[in-house]
């Protein structure tokens, strides 16, 4: 029961806090407007951290590498800790297999960000298109949307592009990285 509890706080804490530097690299990776409800509140969360780490970590040309290192290294931790909880699975830390693990979760979570950034464009698109985190959004899906765009047109003012690139990251999150995971995992 106390070890349900410790997951539920990971899963609560820990995971979330890695999207949130995983989502903030992407956002300057992709030069999102930070000017935004949204990216105010995301650089509030993790500026006390990110800029503490830039002062170690330089950026690599236009990549905020700070945000990425932390995101692997909250994710890494909270993957460890899982396996802690579950209880020693061998004598032998498997490193190796939990770097593996956590590149293949943050791959996932990158996905599951841009769904999100998709599902979320979606409906203010119906809603209320002209809210302050519609530009962050288009900025987010357009690098994605735009070559689907080129070569899907429009049915009856219908833009199916955005549908074909949810089905497109559902069908890359089961082949591809579904084979990772379990490779990752397998080494563990």
């Amino acid at each position: 029961m106390l070890n349900e509890a410790l997951l539920f706080l990971l899963d609560a804490l820990l995971q979330p806090f890695a999207a949130i530097l995983l989502l903030r690299f992407h956002l300057q990776w992709l030069r999102a407007p930070m000017r935004n409800p949204l990216g105010e509140f995301i650089m509030a969360l993790t500026d006390f951290l990110v800029l503490r780490a830039r002062r170690f970590i330089p950026a690599a040309k236009k990549f905020d590498t700070a945000s990425l290192l932390l995101a692997f290294a909250v994710e890494m931790a909270y993957l460890a800790a899982v396996l802690w909880a579950q209880g020693p699975q061998s004598a032998v830390f498997p490193l190796p297999g939990l770097l593996a693990w956590t590149a293949v979760k943050l791959l996932k979570l990158s996905l599951y960000l841009l769904m999100a950034a998709l599902f979320a464009q979606a409906v203010l698109s119906w809603v209320n298109p002209h809210t302050p985190v519609a530009g962050l959004l288009n900025v987010v899906t357009h690098p994605f949307l735009a070559p689907l765009r080129r070569r899907i047109p429009p049915l009856g003012n219908i833009d199916f592009t955005l549908l074909v690139l949810l089905i497109l990251c559902q069908l890359i999150l089961i082949v591809p990285l579904g084979w990772l995971e379990r490779l990752a995992a397998s080494l563990i």
